[in-house]
């Protein structure tokens, strides 16, 4: 480990990574102004969050073996540059086909980065592991709600973005994962010595731990969940209040004010609380939600909903990568990769939202959000303390 005030300054620039890891979150009200502007169904609009999400079935694992041979600061360098890559591409055209390739690369540099990342926080800080990806998770969910208000701005300013419309977000954000990427670059970080000869049999091998499992559907579920409120908040405002989306896309932003909030008072809950209890009380805000979610017609009963379901799913990712590092400490690397593997819900639960939405409204994407919130319930009676 790093002598205190290297640590504190790793951390910090440790921090604005994981700044730029929220960016991938712009997909949810991206996807509706895309919607918007080309006039996609409902199920086309669902492929983009999808394809972003399904690049993580694909890229973790390899990235949990890649981080054995060139290390984990490399790995989130080489991340951050594929997601500043991703936003720039965007600017250059406004064809489906491309702002599909654009949330590839984003999906591709983000399964990267979350891979990469969150075990890097190990060799920065001791004591409660949880505590501090909450902590990461709270800086993250900042860009998140961001990025809706930056949209907005862009969509309906006086005087137009540059031009640019609600386009302006991906170069603002690109050029914040530019200062990332100098910033990482000049700091100092010691890596821990990894065990070697781990490849993909291997890595898939600890699949077959029980607990493992448990803990990588945990994680689909939360992002499916996650996701799902993104994408499916603004639109269920509109269907049932009949607002527009400029109006509508204040709900994306009130999930991840929530989550925000609770990223940042549970990094300090989970250091007095223990971890099995505070999962249960934010599975059971969960459930909750997608109970007001799916029957309420009032503004009042959703945007409590929303905030609700933003609270409460605000630690489950958290936990989850805790319990499973903490479980098997010797391959941590292996396990980030298998935990990240696990982001794929993103593009499950889209794509059966979008299908049952076409056929039964918001109220389709609902109930496949609360099958992960009688999940994440079931999972919380096989926890450690």
């Amino acid at each position: 480990m790093q002598n205190a005030k290297s640590s504190l300054g790793a951390l910090v620039v440790v921090m604005l990574c994981f700044f730029t890891m929220g960016f991938v979150d712009l997909v949810g009200i991206a996807s509706n102004y895309v919607q918007q502007d080309l006039g996609l169904t409902h199920s086309q609009a669902n492929i983009m969050p999808s394809l972003v999400f399904f690049w993580f079935l694909i890229f973790s694992v390899p990235t949990g073996v890649l981080m054995n041979k060139i290390g984990r600061k490399k790995t989130v360098l080489l991340s951050i540059c594929v997601t500043v890559l991703s936003l720039f591409l965007p600017l250059f055209g406004e064809s489906y086909a491309l702002i599909l390739v654009a949330f590839s690369l984003l999906g591709i540099g983000n399964a990267l980065m979350q891979t990469s990342l969150n075990p890097l926080v190990s060799n920065i800080v001791t004591g409660n592991l949880s505590s501090t990806l909450t902590f990461g998770q709270f800086v993250k969910a900042i860009a998140s709600f961001l990025a809706p208000y930056i949209a907005m701005w862009g969509a309906t300013a006086v005087i137009p973005s540059f031009g640019l419309g609600w386009k302006v977000l991906f170069p603002i954000y690109g050029i914040i994962g530019v200062i990332a990427i100098i910033a990482l670059s000049l700091t100092t970080i010691h890596e821990e010595p990894v065990a070697k000869g781990s490849g993909f049999v291997q890595c898939f091998r600890l699949l077959g731990n029980p607990f493992i499992l448990l803990c990588f559907l945990g994680i689909m579920c939360h992002v499916g969940i996650d996701v799902g409120t993104n994408t499916t908040a603004p639109k269920i405002l509109m269907e049932r209040l009949g607002m527009t989306l400029a109006e509508a896309g204040f709900a994306t932003s009130l999930y991840f004010i929530f989550r925000t909030i609770g990223c940042l008072s549970g990094s300090a809950i989970l250091r007095k609380v223990p971890e099995k209890v505070f999962f249960a009380v934010s599975a059971a805000m969960i459930c909750c939600a997608m109970v007001l979610m799916g029957v309420g017609a009032s503004k009042a009963v959703l945007y409590a909903g929303i905030a609700l379901v933003g609270f409460g799913n605000s630690n489950i990712f958290s936990i989850c990568f805790a319990q499973a590092l903490q479980h098997d400490p010797v391959h941590k690397n292996e396990i980030s990769g298998l935990m990240i593997m696990g982001l794929f819900g993103g593009t499950i639960f889209p794509l059966c939202m979008g299908l049952l939405s076409d056929v039964m409204g918001a109220l389709g994407a609902v109930l496949v959000m609360a099958v992960g919130a009688l999940y994440l319930v079931a999972f919380c009676l096989k926890m450690n303390k």
